[in-house]
C-alpha cells in the first residue's frame, strides 16, 4: 500500500492503533539497499505492521551538496520495500512536508555543533525537523535508526527524550559489505577504483579498535592509528578522524567502553561517514 498525503498517513495510522496494532516506522531517503531492508525487519520484529517513508529531505542538504543528483530509483525502492514485507510506503512529496509558508524548524542542542554539524552546517535542524514531521503523521510506537549515521541518531535520541514523544528507538547495527565497506546509498557514486579504496574506512576503524582491545585508551593514539592504516589507502582523504563520547558527542580524551571512533572521508567527489563503537567493533 502507498500513501502520498499528510492526511491519509494519519487516517492510517489512526486506524492501525484502534485496531490494537503497534507500528514500527523506518524513515528514508530511499535508493534503498541492504542496511535499509534490515531496519525494516527490526522494525518488523517488535511491530504489528511496517511503515517505510521515502523522501529526499531538502532541508538537510547545503547549497553545494548533492542534493540534485542523489540516488533515486522508486521502481527498484517498491520492489525492495514489497521483498520485505513493508506494509505501507509513505511517498510524501516537497510541498506535502513543507507547504508554503511552513517556517518552523527544530533546533538541535550542543551535540550538533561536532563533525558532521560542524562540516555542514544546518544539517542537523533539517533532519531533527524532518524527523519530527514524519513522527507526527505516522504516529509510530517505534523507529528504527542505523547506527552508520551515529551522530543523527544521538539527536534524534535526545529530541525524543527532551520533548517527550511517546516513540521508542532502535537503533540497528550498521550493515556492511563482506570486505568491511558499510552500505549506503552514496557507494552508487564510486567509481570501481574508487569503491576498492573505500575500504580503507573501516580497515581504519577496525586499526584503531584492535589496539584498543590490546589495552590502548589514549584518544590521540587511537585516531593516529586510524590515520596510519588510512595511509594504505592513497585515494582516501579524511575529513575528521575523531573519539568521541557516546552522548553528547564531545571529543573524548580517553576512549571507554561505549566512546565512539567516528570517521568521514572523500573518496574522489564522494564523501563517506561510518563509525565503531568500543567494545563492539567492526566484524
Amino acid at each position: 500500500m502507498e500513501i502520498t498525503t499528510a492526511a491519509g498517513m494519519r487516517v492510517w495510522s489512526a486506524d492501525q492503533r484502534a485496531a490494537g496494532r503497534r507500528i514500527g516506522f523506518v524513515p528514508t531517503m530511499g535508493y534503498l539497499h541492504e542496511g535499509h531492508l534490515r531496519l525494516v525487519d527490526a522494525a518488523r520484529a517488535v511491530s504489528d505492521v511496517v511503515v517505510m517513508s521515502i523522501f529526499v529531505n531538502p532541508l538537510q542538504f547545503g547549497p553545494t551538496e548533492d542534493l540534485t543528483r542523489y540516488p533515486r530509483d522508486l521502481p527498484r525502492d517498491r520492489a525492495l520495500a514489497a521483498g520485505r514485507h513493508v506494509d505501507v510506503l509513505f511517498l510524501p512529496d516537497a510541498a506535502t512536508m513543507y507547504p508554503p509558508g511552513s517556517d518552523t524548524r527544530v533546533v538541535p542542542g550542543p551535540a550538533a555543533g561536532w563533525w558532521e554539524g560542524e562540516v555542514r552546517p544546518g544539517h542537523f535542524a533539517g533532519v531533527l525537523t524532518v524527523v519530527a514531521k514524519l513522527f507526527h503523521l505516522v504516529m509510530p510506537d517505534v523507529s528504527v535508526f542505523g547506527q552508520k549515521d551515529a551522530q543523527q541518531a544521538a539527536l534524534i535520541r535526545q529530541m525524543v527524550r527532551d520533548l517527550d514523544w511517546p516513540v521508542a528507538l532502535v537503533v540497528a547495527p550498521t550493515t556492511r559489505e563482506a570486505d568491511g565497506l558499510a552500505l549506503s546509498s552514496r557507494n552508487s557514486y564510486l567509481s570501481g577504483e574508487e569503491r576498492r579504496q573505500a575500504v580503507g574506512v573501516s580497515a581504519a576503524l577496525r586499526a584503531a579498535h584492535e589496539l584498543w582491545r590490546a589495552g590502548e585508551t589514549a584518544a590521540d593514539r587511537l585516531e593516529a592509528a586510524a590515520r596510519v592504516a588510512l595511509q594504505m589507502y592513497p585515494g582516501v582523504r579524511p575529513e575528521y578522524i575523531a573519539v568521541a563520547e557516546p552522548d553528547a558527542l564531545a571529543p573524548a580524551a580517553s576512549a571507554g567502553a561505549g566512546c565512539l571512533m567516528l570517521i568521514a572521508v572523500r573518496v574522489g567527489s564522494t564523501r563517506l561517514i561510518d563509525n565503531v563503537i568500543f567494545g563492539e567493533g567492526i566484524p
